[in-house]
């Protein structure tokens, strides 16, 4: 383990886990996130950053557009970010979606889907689902078209992809997922045998975001947790690390996928914090990870 991961591990654990561990409310957690991440040594330089609104079934959903370069403008990532479904937006996540838009050479597409508590399930898959749609009507090809997400957006990519079934819309290329949130039950045995370990997410509170997101709702809907899906996915790429209390929902989501004859990759670090790939190549771990997804990328997205 690097010496930059031992201190981003501590940092985590002293920092960002006590916060969210103490924060109040949804939307003290969302304005503590805009916050932090505004301090992050995000480079924009040679960025060409666009924002525009998408027709949404909620109103326009504000999007970000982000490339490097002469960037291949036929391949597009739409890039759905992480947060518990409580906080997150474009803006916080700039260090991950412009390192992508550096390693790939592709357009990176960031919604700003609602949120929960004011929009629980499914409005978030809903903006997915209509982001991938407006892309199809504006005539891109499916084969053009890669997810990518971390934590619950990870957990969306494939929440949009039943959804997106379930209307009859064509799958996108691949789908890479790093530390998804496919298991809205929090059955994974590793909840309960990696909280300890864990240096970013308090387990003692997930029931508690759970219900912000879902409210009465079933957990196991296929659009709430897409593990109970029982359909293939497209090729798909799935890292998470063995100290992370999500850990099972990637192992479990990799076999499942596995089961219904998907081509599946799972790659498993060691002592990594969730979604580690989030801080780009400020992290060697981090880098190396996002390499090995960029290489991924490429292969499935205009094969």
């Amino acid at each position: 383990m690097s010496l930059r991961m031992t201190l981003l591990n501590a940092y985590l654990r002293h920092f960002v886990r006590s916060s969210l561990a103490r924060v109040e409310t949804p939307q003290l957690a969302r304005a503590g996130m805009e916050k932090s991440s505004a301090r992050l040594p995000v480079s924009m330089r040679g960025i060409n950053l666009h924002q525009e609104s998408i027709p949404g079934p909620g109103g326009p959903i504000p999007v970000e557009w982000l490339s490097a370069g002469r960037a291949d403008r036929r391949k597009v990532l739409i890039y759905l970010h992480g947060g518990a479904y409580i906080m997150g937006s474009p803006r916080t996540h700039r260090m991950i979606t412009v390192a992508l838009a550096r390693m790939t050479g592709m357009r990176i597409l960031v919604p700003d889907f609602r949120l929960a508590p004011e929009h629980p399930v499914p409005a978030g898959v809903d903006d997915a689902v209509a982001v991938y749609s407006w892309m199809l009507a504006q005539g891109y090809h499916p084969s053009n078209i890669g997810f990518v997400g971390e934590s619950s957006g990870g957990g969306q990519c494939f929440a949009a992809l039943v959804a997106l079934t379930r209307r009859g819309f064509p799958p996108p290329a691949c789908i890479a997922a790093f530390s998804p949130w496919v298991d809205l039950t929090m059955s994974g045995a590793s909840v309960k045998t990696n909280a300890k370990r864990e240096v970013m997410l308090p387990a003692e509170r997930a029931a508690e975001v759970v219900g912000y997101y879902i409210g009465d709702s079933d957990p196991k809907d296929p659009v709430t947790s897409p593990l109970y899906d029982d359909g293939p996915t497209p090729p798909t790429l799935i890292q998470a690390s063995r100290a992370e209390i999500l850990l099972d929902d990637a192992v479990r989501m990799a076999a499942r996928l596995e089961e219904s004859s998907s081509d599946v990759t799972l790659e498993l670090w060691d002592d990594a914090p969730h979604a580690w790939q989030f801080f780009g190549g400020l992290i060697p771990e981090s880098k190396e990870a996002l390499t090995k997804a960029v290489a991924f990328l490429k292969t499935h997205i205009g094969a």
